[in-house]
């Protein structure tokens, strides 16, 4: 019949010329064009035309063959677009399902992060490398500003204790007190600083860390294709690091880190050796610590130890300081009594050794009968240890008010 016979050729163009996307919207054109005005047809078996179609001497084996093949070929079609479908759905919404139930600066970090994976192409480890880039860019003059206030308090800490001191010798008195809280308050002004500019490093720093660990734990969780979004050994990024390369190399970073820029902008602050200290142990116990985490967290972790390192190697430099309108701390050289060697017990044994041995030797100008008399010398000893254990107690006394000094 010659409808079948077009519908016939036309699918065979279609399968020819077409494949893949193309098959499928060039045959859902043909069967709405096909199907669309018989859409208000009389239903087949109704009234005295089903007699007529119906009859077998009309509808020969051919025609019912034709007919299959249409049906099989319709079925592929639509097998084949649920099939595109379901693998492109995915990849268009995993990401927003894992932001879906997240803080706003946790579900921006994982837009970002999937927006710079669509637009560059990168793998998901490389994104993530990027957006820590982009991140850490953006708060380098938070970054500036704060080691510019850290910098003032530590040159103001000198005058603070002036006044510490002072409001002491006087005993506490309300009035020294008043007197000194208006004189302190008179130099953070002066300054520009407040008692917590030394806290302004962790306030910046710690929710941009918490937000991209917290951001990227989720995304391992709920994007499948974390899976193979990583390359050489950790092609993975949901599952620990089996061969500890990665928390192997967020410590030895970190501690690189903490030596070479711990104490920029707290040169001369007591408190200086004791966070570099804590710091080392810290650097020390992150092996351990993050044996068990993704590896999608050190493509993070060790991108901002590195933006650290480098940040503090060229912002250390007398010339970059300068640029920036960073004051620059001058270095005291030790005092005095720092020079001092420190107390050594066997020292002070040696010089009570020699003192024994010196009065146990007989005096030039002694006769030989004095010096052959017997004496007691029990009492003798037990005087002068007594006098060499007083010299020795106030040559400690002493050698602690030097270093309290």
């Amino acid at each position: 019949m010659p409808p079948l016979q077009g519908i016939e050729k036309s699918l065979i163009i279609s399968k020819a010329h077409f494949s893949g996307p193309e098959m499928i919207s060039a045959v859902s054109m043909r069967r709405e064009t096909l199907f669309q005005d018989r859409r208000f047809a009389i239903p087949v078996g109704c009234g005295p035309v089903s007699g007529r179609y119906m009859s077998s001497a009309s509808i020969g084996e051919g025609a019912v063959d034709k007919i299959e093949i249409m049906n099989d070929v319709a079925e592929v079609f639509v097998d084949n677009t649920a099939e595109v479908v379901a693998q492109a759905g995915p990849m268009v919404n995993e990401v927003a399902i894992a932001a879906a139930d997240s803080y706003f600066p946790v579900a921006a970090l994982q837009y970002l992060t999937d927006y710079i994976h669509s637009i560059s192409g990168f793998n998901w480890w490389a994104s993530i490398v990027v957006t820590t880039l982009l991140i850490r860019s953006v708060t380098l003059p938070l970054m500036i500003n704060q080691l510019k206030a850290t910098s003032k308090f530590t040159l103001l800490r000198p005058r603070l204790e002036e006044i510490k001191e002072d409001m002491q010798n006087r005993g506490m008195s309300p009035s020294a007190v008043a007197e000194g809280q208006a004189q302190m308050q008179g130099l953070f002004k002066e300054y520009g600083v407040t008692p917590f500019t030394p806290l302004k490093g962790l306030l910046i720093q710690g929710p941009i860390f918490v937000s991209f660990f917290l951001a990227i734990t989720n995304m391992v969780e709920k994007v499948p294709s974390f899976k193979q979004g990583g390359a050489f050994w950790f092609t993975d990024l949901t599952t620990p690091d089996s061969m500890y390369i990665f928390p192997v190399l967020t410590a030895l970073t970190f501690w690189i880190t903490v030596e070479c820029n711990a104490q920029e902008g707290l040169e001369g602050n007591p408190a200086a050796k004791t966070i570099k200290n804590v710091s080392r142990v810290f650097a020390a116990l992150t092996i351990p610590f993050t044996a068990g985490f993704p590896k999608a967290i050190f493509c993070y972790w060790i991108t901002s130890n590195l933006f650290s390192l480098t940040y503090g190697l060229v912002i250390r430099k007398p010339e970059v300081k300068k640029l920036l309108g960073i004051p620059i701390i001058p270095v005291t050289p030790p005092s005095s009594t720092d020079q001092k060697p420190a107390f050594s017990f066997f020292e002070a044994i040696k010089k009570y050794a020699a003192a024994q041995q010196q009065q146990s030797l007989p005096s030039p100008g002694a006769s030989p009968g004095e010096a052959s008399k017997p004496t007691n010398p029990r009492i003798p000893s037990s005087a002068v240890l007594n006098q060499r254990l007083k010299s020795l107690e106030k040559e400690v006394k002493g050698r602690k008010k030097g270093k309290k000094r």
